[in-house]
């Protein structure tokens, strides 16, 4: 990287700037998750490589503006790793992994105290640029370290119905016209309940939605090759794209159904 970067290196890789490589980087994230998914191994060995040209990437840039070097970068991670660790590396215990979480949570919050952040609420060191998902999940999981959290999947499940019964309410046409604004609020409170119920079931939404889309690329383009074609599963009916649904459908051999 640093013969890349170096005057007489490569120009477009001179060219680039901590803001135009990020959006590489969450690329290169994501295809990382596509290889671990798809068990596809070996890409998982290149892709992985790829993901660690972004490190070393921001490093290089770093270290020719002062600000730190790749070798901070290491040492850092290994002191972070040894102190979040007294179980191991200390005389600390922790018997299973829920104790060992709650350690790491602990010294988190003391790394903070001592830190010259200026943070002023404990949600405030989750980026707010991370997927919504993430960020919901991050955000649930956070509030429940102080108690503010349901205390089983049931009241989710009722907070749930709730949330729906009032997105219809503002979809009620006996009612005045609701407002997209608050027809989206209702939506996202949907999403967000829907989330954290996926955090006490310890399901990653994440990748539960990215398996249920891999599932419906798969269906519907069972539905394209009985139609014939793209062209004439469009000119289909209703009657006829639901036969062709519940078709794909019972020739799955996924487990799970919906």
């Amino acid at each position: 990287m640093a013969r890349l970067r170096a005057p007489d290196g490569c120009p477009w890789d001179r060219e680039q700037t901590f803001d135009s490589i990020k959006r590489h980087t969450l690329e290169e994230t994501y295809e990382v998750f596509d290889a671990i998914e798809r068990h596809a191994w070996p890409d998982l060995k290149d892709e992985l490589g790829d993901l660690l040209l972004q490190v070393l990437f921001y490093a290089q840039m770093a270290s020719e503006a002062g600000y730190f070097t790749i070798q901070d970068v290491a040492e850092n991670l290994n002191t972070k790793l040894i102190r979040r660790h007294p179980h191991i590396f200390a005389d600390a215990e922790a018997t299973d992994s829920n104790a060992v979480l709650r350690n790491w949570e602990k010294i988190k919050q003391t790394e903070k105290k001592g830190s010259a952040s200026t943070q002023t609420s404990m949600l405030d060191d989750i980026p707010r640029s991370m997927p919504a998902v993430m960020e919901a999940g991050k955000l649930g999981s956070r509030a429940a370290k102080v108690g503010f959290d349901w205390p089983n999947p049931d009241g989710l499940f009722d907070k749930l119905h709730e949330e729906i019964g009032e997105l219809k309410a503002e979809l009620d046409p006996a009612l005045a016209a609701s407002s997209m604004t608050a027809i989206e609020a209702e939506l996202g409170d949907i999403l967000f309940t829907v989330v954290n119920l996926a955090r006490h079931l310890r399901v990653d939404p994440e990748s539960a939605l990215r398996a249920t889309n891999a599932k419906f690329r798969r269906r519907f383009a069972a539905m394209e090759s009985a139609a014939g074609n793209s062209a004439a599963l469009a000119a289909s009916t209703p009657e006829q794209l639901e036969i062709l649904w519940n078709q794909a459908k019972n020739a799955s051999t996924e487990p799970t159904r919906s």
